[in-house]
């Protein structure tokens, strides 16, 4: 293997492929399995572990080379892998019976099983389990953070018997600062050091988050190829997982330039986030055993664990403070909301949870300033860069002149701002300032890394000098914490409430006043457009069954006058449950005039909601029709009309014609006795039974119990003036059939609309039309015979015929909706492109509809 092996890309660190360098560190032996656990790779050194050359071993199995014993139990552990980027750890494992000890590192790697031996120490490790119980202990007993630090640094190098031992804390611009250290006498001390976010590239940084532990054993080592350095699809072994991967040239030279021999990092990661390393200098070669290495980094994982635990007892605390402080802020202000307009008192109120120099507030273009701030001119400018970069969200910076410009003049008095946005728009904003804090950091060496030309090319050359390196930093506040910027969530959200609480109450009572108009509109709209559908199936099948114009129109202005009647009763209680007993006498009166005592009546007082109201009015006036043409009101008879409630609190109604002609029944049946036949049991799911006696018409009918209330109301007949009926002939005439022998479905919950869209449907050449009121019914008659097009009206009383569209869509049956509601018909976005056809339904509309539904 060749020195050219090992060159990397250099042009760019952050790109340096250091988890691929082809080669590990000599301290172990490598072998890579694939998943039929033959061997793939193995380091150049294997001839070391097993006796053999490279060459020997690829392509053969690994029990060839290894005892059962151990065979079984790397099996056996290989099963404990669980996720991504698990690994395992194996002790004490001969490969052959009394054959010498290894420690074996495990993970897997592009599908194939990774094995990493090390020669097993001849000495104990001691106990683990007591180990790591005392260490924590002493971390529990750690009071303060910066103890807790401390001793952690002491227990890791107890563990490692490293020459310096540093906790390092990465900051939000990936910089880290040393805030602990445990080092042996004499060698100096980094505590308090800085360290540029460039020596740490980013894949370095993620690395440290897939394997928390990283040992380098001995810098000066050469490094051991792996074989053969690329698969047969050109891939090199990724060593991301790896416990003896190499090391990067370029780290190399920066620990060279250290004067360090040995290096070992234990990332401490929290929620998922490289928080900041264990970080571990020896100035010679030095490498603990696999097993203690193993017992450090539980450690590491541990001690990440109690500081997670620590810095959330004491967030929770912080926003504990802040919900305090905000519940405070919002109770004084609803007492006085002029207290909104005084700076200091707000500033005081803040600062108890958020640490400020100074406060600016801005309202509707009012400014109040108070403590350290800039000017009222200056802070109008610093308004307009906060509408550009706040973005409605609060924004923090320790450096307001990085963002505008002018801010650099009033720097020494407010460096740092954090502004909460307390209205919907970036417009109103509560500003706390921090003024400058003038202040030394020490680097570890100048972080302004200059450009050299090194053993590895120009550019990206380490440091050499680490010699502690000062900057003056000015210009900048103390900088607001993430803690901090989340309890200013939550005032903001105070805030909001407060600032917002007058213009939201007027804006809600705005928008509930569009709400009930737009309601309003719909309703009207949909009883409306189904009065007009109403009224023009009315006028249609009138026409079958007069025998002239004259009882045409006789027939038409009867029947509109009886729902003339109807509507105005329930009108007249907005649209609330009209009196059985005033319909009845209406409609006698309407009749017989003064003779209206030819219709005995007697019952409860019974109240009808609206819907049941309209359809019996329309059954009362066919059956008072019919009476005055050929039962007992055509000749000197009576009527003798009696209700009652059932013990199911259904409403039975009795109708017996006496003293007329002989009945007979009807030879046809025409559009009035459809009326009464089938009104009350399609509409109100009810029941309906006539018999023609000889002495008279008797008709039995039962109105559910969920139409009737019980009361009392004042009621009175009254004759209504209603417009003439128009003369105008109706044709109906259809000049294409779109449905010419198809089977349609039609859902509708009127009764007499429905009749009309059946024989429009019927005209259009629907050789079939299946009719359902509820979608109950519509879904037997499509389980029965799946039509082949649909015509669903949106709203069936309390439900929508939504159901009905999902079982048609599911079968691949087109249809389109029919609604009473206009625009406002809410259709699910799902159903968004399906045609909608807007009732009173016409013959040409349907007709087009339809064509718009099949070409054909």
């Amino acid at each position: 293997m060749t020195e050219s092996a090992f060159k990397v890309d250099l042009t760019n660190c952050d790109r340096e492929p250091i988890h691929i360098l082809g080669a590990i560190q000599p301290f172990g032996f490598l072998i890579a399995l694939s998943s039929d656990w033959l061997i793939s790779r193995v380091s150049a050194n294997i001839a070391g572990l097993l006796g053999q050359t490279p060459e020997d071993l690829l392509g053969t199995a690994l029990s060839q080379w290894i005892g059962a014993e151990a065979m079984h139990s790397i099996r056996n552990r290989m099963t404990m892998l669980r996720g991504e980027d698990a690994a395992e750890r194996m002790f004490g494992i001969a490969l052959d019976p009394g054959g010498r000890r290894y420690d074996i590192a495990l993970h897997m790697a592009a599908g194939g099983l990774v094995l990493e031996f090390e020669p097993s120490p001849t000495s104990g490790e001691g106990d683990p389990t007591g180990t790591i119980r005392q260490m924590m202990n002493r971390l529990d007993q750690a009071e303060t953070l910066l103890a807790f630090f401390r001793e952690g640094a002491r227990q890791v190098r107890a563990l490692t018997g490293f020459d310096r031992v540093m906790v390092y804390r990465f900051d939000d611009t990936g910089s880290g600062e040393v805030v602990a250290e445990a080092a042996r006498s004499g060698i100096g001390s980094f505590l308090g050091l800085h360290y540029p976010a460039t020596d740490i590239p980013q894949q370095a940084r993620t690395l440290y988050v897939r394997n928390i532990f990283r040992i380098i054993a001995d810098v000066a080592a050469t490094p051991v190829p792996i074989v053969p350095q690329i698969n047969a699809h050109g891939a090199p072994l990724d060593l991301s997982l790896s416990v003896l991967r190499a090391v990067s040239p370029i780290h190399i030279e920066y620990l060279t330039n250290m004067g360090v021999g040995a290096s070992l990092s234990l990332s401490i990661v929290i929620d998922g986030k490289l928080w900041g390393l264990f970080a571990c200098h020896h100035y010679g070669a030095r490498l603990p055993g696999l097993e203690r290495r193993s017992v450090c980094e539980l450690f590491g994982q541990m001690f990440a664990m109690k500081l997670e635990s620590r810095e959330r007892q004491a967030a929770a605390d912080y926003l504990r403070t802040a919900r305090d402080t905000a519940d405070r802020l919002l109770t004084a202000v609803a007492g006085d909301a002029s207290l909104l307009d005084d700076p200091v008192w707000l500033g005081e109120t803040l600062s108890r949870v958020i640490q400020a120099d100074g406060i600016g507030v801005w309202i509707d273009g009012r400014i109040a300033l108070s403590g350290m701030t800039p000017n009222e001119a200056q802070f109008r400018a610093l308004v307009r860069t906060l509408n550009t970069a706040a973005a409605g969200k609060v924004f923090s910076t320790d450096c307001i002149s990085a963002i505008e410009p002018g801010g650099q003049a009033y720097s020494e008095v407010a460096a740092g701002m954090l502004a909460l946005p307390i209205s919907r728009t970036p417009r109103d904003y509560v500003v706390l300032f921090r003024q400058e804090i003038v202040r030394t950091v020490r680097w570890a060496g100048d972080p302004r890394k200059p450009v050299e030309y090194g053993p590895n090319g120009p550019r990206l050359t380490p440091r050499k000098s680490f010699e502690a390196w000062s900057e003056l930093v000015r210009g900048k506040s103390r900088a607001f914490s993430a803690a901090e910027t989340r309890v200013a969530e939550t005032l903001r959200a105070t805030l909001i409430e407060i600032v917002l609480r007058m213009s939201d109450q007027a804006h809600a009572e705005r928008q509930l006043a569009t709400e009930r108009q737009d309601l309003l509109i719909a309703e009207l709209n949909h009883r409306v457009r189904n009065i007009l559908s109403l009224i023009r199936g009315l006028v249609r099948q009138s026409t079958a069954s007069s025998g002239s114009l004259d009882d045409y129109i006789r027939d038409i202005d009867g029947r509109i006058h009886a729902l003339a009647r109807a509507h105005n009763q329930i009108t007249r209680d907005h649209w609330g449950p009209a009196s059985l007993r005033g319909l009845i006498e209406t409609e006698a009166a309407a009749y017989l005039g003064q003779r209206a005592d030819r219709v005995a009546m007697g019952g409860p007082e019974i109240l009808l909601n609206p819907h049941a109201f309209s359809t019996l009015a329309l059954v009362l006036h066919e059956l008072m029709t019919n009476s005055a043409k050929y039962g007992g009101l055509s000749d000197s008879g009576r009527i003798d009309l009696r209700w009652d409630l059932d013990e199911d609190g259904d409403l039975g109604l009795f109708w017996r014609e006496s003293g007329g002609p002989v009945v007979q029944a009807p030879v046809r049946q025409g559009f009035g006795s459809v009326i009464i036949h089938r009104s009350i049991p399609y509409d109100l799911g009810g029941r309906a039974e006539i018999r023609y006696a000889l002495t008279g018409l008797e008709a039995d009918f039962c109105i559910p119990a969920r139409h009737i209330v019980r009361g009392r109301i004042e009621h009175s007949v009254e004759e209504l003036s209603v417009p003439e009926p128009a003369t105008d002939a109706i044709t109906g005439a259809v000049t294409a059939q779109p449905l010419s022998g198809l089977t349609a479905l039609l859902v509708e919950d009127s009764l007499i609309i429905a009749i009309d869209a059946e024989d429009i449907l019927y005209q259009l050449g629907a050789a079939r039309v299946l009719t359902a009121a509820t979608i109950r019914q519509a879904l037997e008659e499509i389980e029965r015979e799946p039509p082949s097009i649909a015509m669903l009206d949106v709203n069936l009383g309390d439900q929508t015929s939504l159901p009905i569209a999902d079982c048609l869509a599911a079968r691949g049956i087109p249809f389109l909706f029919a609604t009473g509601y206009g625009e406002q018909a809410a259709l699910p976005p799902a159903y968004a492109a399906v045609e909608v056809l807007q009732k009173p339904y016409t013959i040409d509309g349907i007709a087009a509809a339809l064509r718009r539904l099949t070409p054909r």
